[in-house]
């Protein structure tokens, strides 16, 4: 049974004076399940911190501006973003004291919103249905912006959502009481558009949620009237490149909401899982005409579970963040935490029974380390029933499984039951009691696919990894069968969360990565992350920047000294040769997009000089030379001016790339130096190196000279008007 606990006020609402709203324009989670960020419909953004229901800080804008789009937070560059006057694009830090001071750019169009999600990128939706990545938009603010609407069609609602891998950025219009949704990829031109079914004349939705289960897209939308529908939208749904053209999107009736005297005004329905809606605004059924209520509705029975009286107006808002609502009323906006169990007929009946009956057996408890370390008591593991279609919800369900069961059970079962009972093992199970079993899971499925070609599990072998309750040495022959099986999704997992993989073992993957052709590579489902962080690099920057890391994209260095000969004698180049040698490496990704998202993998994981070394000698020198032109694009994109490497989690730093150019050249520098196509990516690396070099002996000056500064004792009495002169030598 649903319910909702007792609320607190996280902050009073500065309202306007006809009191229409409340005066919040948005809130937006933040670096944890702790932290919100709340943007009022003027001009201020406030960072709190929930339980302690206080603020760590607040910005403002000048008098005069005012903000049009709620901030969100970048959990990427760990920096906050909001539009002020529509096109004034503002990116700032906790740190910053004074919001003016801070970056801002200003647009070609309005902005509608800027969304963002944990993870994710942040996106940017015009007013004109246009969508761009925030970093690509910010390296040219006034890029064209292209039109999506029509003439007199208006952005209502959006939101965004990930599925499958990737970001979706889902928008809701209307057009002349024509109601139209949006599903559009960034950087993608398809636009998959659909017309929403007319309700009664007159009538337009109240309010949207969406949400990504089962592989499609489910939509809720609530109308004045008091119906809720939902219209499931498919994420490999046909793009439609003419905007006339728009399919239907058939809808179901969830439910009908008793709506008392008259149409719903300010009321809001919000989906907090598969089976449970939060509705406020609505009347309540056993308490006359008040709309004053929060209710939560199990959908699938047509039951009301749990309601609670909001003193004051009600303005239709609420947004839900880590099982938390959060709901503006009269003047305050009050947190109201919550709970939906799984969904049965016994629990919507309020017959679910809460002990367990003397014939059902309680599963081995799997012992904590809190257990063998300070001797705590053992709590036996909790299970949870697993979710069911509604077909098969008057089946009675099968007892739960131990894990001993589970193991005896892949030995011999089909790969569909075998992943089944072990995904609902993980599901029903407390993952710090369920630890030491992982690997014996993991162990066990690796065995018989190995034994066995025709068995495999990546779904399930990647749920494992994520318990981030593996490393290699758990279960070392897991990476391995990922690379035979070509399963190079389950392999990026293995080396983003293992902190012990072998050198040999990154070397195998490295060749790998390296002869995978680029279009099977292209097929791949990857972290959505990494690659969203690879497809900045390859579309921004295409100009030449300045001198940025300590390197000129100049083609050659002040003293114009042939490195590989001796630096005796002046080296006479065309221009011609120049442009051959500098220009080119650097215009191109020498490799695909998810090749070169699975070799940062390999840049970004952790190994020993001595031990990696003897491994790569065995890489051939196409493979070498291939893979040293891939860091020179890296490191030429690193060095403009318009690139800032801040764009994801994922990501290889400029000291990983220059670590990997040395390996490999101390690896092969006797063959690359006999391999005529080699000679001009030598002399390019022989710069780089140079030029890092020259860098950091230069910031040891400046370190230097800071340490003598810091010598100096300051003299106790200065008069009212002194000068002083500091030499630095």
């Amino acid at each position: 049974m649903a319910a909702l606990y007792e609320g607190y006020t996280l902050c009073g609402l500065v309202q306007a004076q006809n009191q229409s709203d409340s005066g919040i324009q948005g809130i937006e989670s933040e670096r944890d399940s702790d932290h919100v960020v709340v943007t009022d419909s003027t001009r201020s953004v406030t960072l709190y911190k929930v339980s302690d229901q206080k603020p760590l800080g607040s910005w403002t804008v000048k008098q005069g501006q005012t903000l049009t789009c709620s901030a969100v937070y970048n959990s990427h560059t760990k920096e906050y973003v909001a539009v002020s006057d529509n096109k004034v694009i503002r990116v700032w830090k906790e740190e910053d004291i004074i919001l003016d001071k801070a970056f801002k750019a200003t647009v070609s169009s309005d902005v509608w919103r800027v969304h963002s999600v944990p993870g994710g990128e942040p996106v940017v939706l015009f007013q004109r249905g246009a969508v761009r990545l925030l970093d690509s938009l910010l390296s040219a603010p006034q890029q064209p912006v292209e039109e999506v609407l029509a003439q007199e069609e208006a952005i209502r609602w959006s939101t965004t959502v990930i599925a499958e891998a990737a970001q979706f950025v889902i928008f809701q219009t209307e057009q002349k009481g024509d109601h139209f949704l949006y599903l559009q990829r960034p950087n993608l031109n398809a636009v998959q558009r659909y017309r929403l079914e007319r309700e009664e004349p007159g009538l337009s939705p109240l309010s949207f949620s969406a949400s990504y289960r089962d592989k499609h897209i489910n939509l809720l939308y609530l109308y004045p009237n008091g119906h809720v529908y939902q219209s499931v939208v498919s994420v490999r749904g046909p793009g439609m490149e003419e905007e006339a053209q728009a399919l239907p999107l058939p809808r179901n009736l969830l439910f009908a909401l008793p709506v008392g005297e008259g149409l719903l005004g300010a009321a809001s329905a919000l989906a907090l899982d598969e089976a449970h809606v939060a509705v406020v605004g609505v009347p309540h059924p056993s308490a006359g005409a008040g709309k004053d209520f929060l209710c939560i509705w199990n959908t699938n029975f047509q039951t009301l579970q749990a309601g609670k009286e909001m003193s004051g107006k009600i303005y239709g808002q609420l947004w839900s963040y880590s099982s938390k609502l959060f709901i503006p009323h009269g003047k305050s906006l009050s947190v109201i935490p919550y709970e939906c169990p799984k969904s049965s007929l016994a629990s919507a009946l309020g017959k679910l029974r809460q002990a367990r009956t003397e014939e059902s057996k309680a599963p081995a408890s799997v012992p904590s380390w809190n257990t063998i370390l300070h001797g705590e008591k053992v709590q036996p593991s909790r299970t949870v029933e697993t979710r069911k279609t509604r077909t098969t919800r008057k089946t009675q369900s099968a007892p739960s499984l131990t894990v001993d069961q589970v193991l005896e059970l892949i030995k011999t079962a089909p790969v569909e039951e075998v992943q089944r009972e072990v995904e609902g093992l993980l599901s029903r199970s407390d993952i710090q009691e369920l630890q030491p079993s992982v690997g014996q899971l993991a162990s066990s499925l690796v065995s018989r696919s190995v034994a066995d070609p025709a068995f495999y599990t990546p779904g399930t072998l990647a749920q494992l990894v994520h318990t981030q309750c593996l490393c290699h040495s758990v279960c070392p022959d897991l990476l391995l069968l990922a690379l035979e099986r070509k399963d190079y999704f389950l392999c990026q997992l293995c080396l983003q969360l293992f902190p012990d993989v072998p050198e040999a073992v990154t070397c195998a993957c490295l060749k790998t990565f390296i002869s995978v052709p680029d279009a099977d590579a292209d097929s791949m489902s990857l972290e959505p992350d990494s690659v969203a962080f690879m497809e900045s690099v390859i579309t921004g920057g295409r100009g030449q920047g300045g001198l940025q890391n300590g390197f000129s994209p100049a083609p050659f260095e002040e003293d114009g000294t042939d490195p590989l000969s001796g630096g005796g004698a002046q080296t006479k180049t065309t221009a011609e040769d120049k442009e051959k040698t500098v220009t080119e490496p650097g215009q191109t990704c020498p490799v695909g997009l998810h090749k070169a998202v699975l070799l940062n993998e390999v840049l970004q994981t952790a190994y020993s000089d001595t031990f990696l070394l003897p491994h790569l000698k065995d890489l051939s020198s196409q493979q070498v030379i291939l893979f040293l032109q891939y860091l020179q694009f890296l490191y030429l994109r690193y060095s403009q001016d318009t690139f800032t490497q801040t764009h994801g989690l994922r990501s290889p730093t400029l000291t990983q790339i220059m670590d990997w150019v040395c390996l490999l050249l101390d690896a092969h520098f006797t063959v690359l130096v006999m391999t005529p196509e080699a000679k001009g990516l030598l002399l390019n690396l022989h710069r780089f190196v140079k030029s890092q070099v020259r860098l950091f002996s230069e910031l040891g000056k400046i370190e230097g000279s800071l340490e003598e500064l810091q010598k100096i004792k300051v003299k106790k009495e200065v008069g009212q008007y002194s000068i002083e002169v500091i030499e630095l030598f």
